[in-house]
């Protein structure tokens, strides 16, 4: 893009410079929701809520499930090294 381009478009600068910031949180947020170390972790909290009580047989199934819906696209997607880094 020209210079001319550049000026006519600087009163949307701080509008690109804010898309740009929440695409990046975005992105990191997602990369902690598919992150294998983050949904093993989650499982075994689940398993520790299931043998206190805490939630019924059925809550623990539903959560599993969705939990290993996310480990799979995790693993599938090969973003992350499992242990909380990107590789």
């Amino acid at each position: 893009m020209g210079l001319i381009g550049e000026v006519v478009l600087l009163p949307f600068a701080p509008v690109r410079g804010s898309f740009w910031v929440i695409q990046q949180v975005l992105r990191e947020a997602e990369r902690i929701y598919y992150d294998p170390a983050t949904v093993r972790a989650e499982l075994a909290r689940l398993e520790e809520q299931l043998e206190a009580g805490e939630i019924t047989e059925e809550e623990f199934d539903r959560c599993e499930d969705e939990l290993l819906d996310r480990l799979e696209i995790a693993l599938r997607s090969g973003e992350t090294t499992g242990d909380g880094t990107t590789s």
